[in-house]
């Protein structure tokens, strides 16, 4: 279970910077077919769509929303950099990402709208559930990541530019050169 910044007890495993999210949630009767067209009108969003890197909430790694039990429970999974509080605080100020969440969450019982970042707290406390296990493949925060790729790109460019040749010879860049050649 995380802590907050006050101290108090948060739902969720922590792993390094990162910890788990898992919401659980009962459909409205018949609310299905409607919440996977909300569910659609998410995916197609910018920064949502598939192979979109930047969602208004830069601290995610990653997000799903799973229906299950014949269209009547559904799952909101994800891991997020930082504390609790600060995710909730960042979901709760993120315009049109809170906006698309709020067609979505419409369809589950127990929502009555989001007003304010105390009622998204409290709305999200009563339907978390603590993973038994979580674990990460990788490490680092989704910042710390995105610059990982930016510089293996302009070092890709950098390798490919026929000028660097004699640079590149330097002693001082063979273990920069072997991971860049390592394929695993």
């Amino acid at each position: 279970m995380a802590t907050t910044e006050t101290g108090a007890p948060r739902p969720g495993v922590g792993v390094g910077p990162t910890s788990e999210f898992s919401l659980f949630f009962r459909l409205k009767p018949g609310h299905g077919d409607a919440l996977r067209e909300a569910l659609e009108a998410l995916q197609t969003h910018p920064g949502y769509r598939p192979g979109e890197y930047h969602m208004a909430i830069a601290t995610i790694h990653e997000a799903r929303f799973v229906l299950f039990d014949e269209d009547t429970r559904l799952l909101f999974a994800t891991s997020f950099d930082g504390s609790w509080d600060a995710y909730m605080d960042d979901f709760a100020t993120s315009g049109p990402t809170l906006q698309l969440f709020d067609a979505t969450f419409q369809h589950v019982e127990g929502y009555d709208g989001l007003p304010d970042a105390a009622a998204v707290k409290t709305f999200i406390l009563g339907a978390q559930v603590t993973a038994a296990a979580y674990a990460r493949n990788y490490p680092g925060t989704v910042k710390e990541i995105r610059k990982a790729l930016r510089v293996n790109k302009a070092f890709q460019q950098v390798l490919d530019d026929p000028e660097a040749a004699t640079v590149l010879q330097q002693p001082a860049l063979k273990p920069l050169l072997d991971e860049a050649a390592d394929s695993t």
